[in-house]
């Protein structure tokens, strides 16, 4: 008999579940607010409502067995009232609670030992200037709550924009040291629900308006600066008892030291390298978390894989047919289009990942290189190539 999942969320993330729940038989039933997105078209049966309707997820939970998540824009609260009528939640509802506020995410880190940049939520006027002398300016401000892709999250040069922006929003802020890191890292980190951990090669990622433009796996970091971010995975995943995958995002420092950047409670934009750089991806790992199946490897079967995000930079309604054949072309490489009917700046309409036989960061450079002139109009190419 198979296992009946539910999904709260429909868009990528749990559309890219799709090939892997046919191998393990999981049906997928889904709650999204929408018949247009991805993850409608592999899923056994959908619920469409807003992820936050916990009315709608009490209807899903009379089809299915267990429930998920594909992003954490829930209502805590409210689920938890279905916990306690048996509704079975993996992740639990008990380890997303620490890390949904991104105030309260950055307190259950440091409280853990875990290194991460200095930070205070947001007091009132009066105590702004004192506590902002101790980090100085630039500083990170950041929504506690439902910030993703860049949104809600703004580089602060001096008082004056920053009060700019808390003066005409009720948004509850976390603001945090500018951390002038050398690179962006990332692990994709599960748990079993008998406590077995399996940890992802850890990336480089790039990010330009705090949207990740690319991914390169594996990482050139030491054999230590490896290790502590491992550690980091293991110490976080047993501390919350987690049942999943997770991504954590981290900062490599010039003085080599790593500090803990987001933990994003799902499957994440970092480890979509796997889908074809890994024998085991980490959708089908989510899959084998949460319905209880033994994990599986994660290593690489190449010497290095390049992801880049194939992100919108125009409003209109295009499938991009032209672009995507051409990137189909290069060899090695593997589009996935995300079936989105509208594009518009920022927005993740599909990827690509490029396998190579060489960790060759000449031979990484000219492939993101050739992949951005293929996909966005000159003046929208990036000019910060690794």
């Amino acid at each position: 008999m198979s296992i009946k999942l539910g999904i709260i969320g429909g868009g990528q993330l749990a559309w890219m579940m799709g090939d892997a729940a046919k191998k393990l038989g999981v049906e997928l039933i889904v709650q999204t607010p929408s018949q247009n997105d991805p993850a409608v078209s592999i899923a056994k049966d959908s619920i469409f409502a807003a992820v936050d309707d916990a009315a709608a997820t009490e209807i899903l939970a009379t089809k299915c067995d267990i429930i998920t998540f594909e992003n954490e824009f829930v209502n805590l609260a409210a689920l938890s009232q279905l916990e306690k009528k048996g509704v079975c939640f993996r992740p639990q509802l008990a380890a997303l609670a620490p890390l949904l506020d991104k105030y309260e995410q950055r307190c259950y880190l440091r409280d853990l030992g875990l290194p991460v940049p200095q930070f205070f939520a947001l007091p009132g006027e009066k105590d702004i200037e004192s506590k902002i002398a101790d980090l100085g300016f630039p500083v990170v401000l950041k929504a506690r709550r439902h910030g993703y892709d860049g949104q809600g999250t703004f580089i602060i040069p001096d008082f004056s924009a920053l009060s700019k922006i808390i003066n005409h929003s009720n948004t509850q802020f976390l603001v945090e040291e500018f951390v002038p890191f050398t690179k962006e890292l990332a692990i994709i980190a599960a748990r079993s629900v008998n406590g077995e951990i399996v940890i992802y090669p850890a990336v480089e990622t790039f990010q330009e308006e705090q949207v990740c433009r690319w991914v390169i796996a594996p990482a050139i970091i030491t054999k230590e600066q490896n290790l502590e971010i491992e550690a980091i995975a293991h110490k976080l995943l047993n501390s919350l008892q987690y049942i999943g995958v997770l991504g954590i995002e981290l900062f490599l420092t010039a003085d080599g030291k790593i500090l803990v950047n987001e933990i994003a409670p799902r499957t994440h934009n970092s480890g979509h390298f796997s889908l074809d750089a890994c024998e085991t991806s980490q959708f089908e790992q989510h899959l084998r978390a949460v319905s209880s199946l033994p994990l599986n490897n994660s290593i690489l079967h190449c010497s290095s894989a390049v992801m880049v995000n194939l992100l919108g930079y125009e409003n209109c309604q295009s499938d991009y047919q032209k672009q995507r054949q051409q990137l189909a072309d290069i060899p090695q490489s593997t589009v996935h289009w995300y079936g989105k009917t509208e594009a518009r700046p920022g927005r993740k309409l599909g990827h690509i990942t490029v396998l190579l036989e060489q960790d060759n960061r000449d031979a990484v450079k000219h492939i993101i290189h050739q992949i951005e002139s293929i996909w966005y109009p000159p003046e929208k190419i990036s000019q910060n190539f690794p």
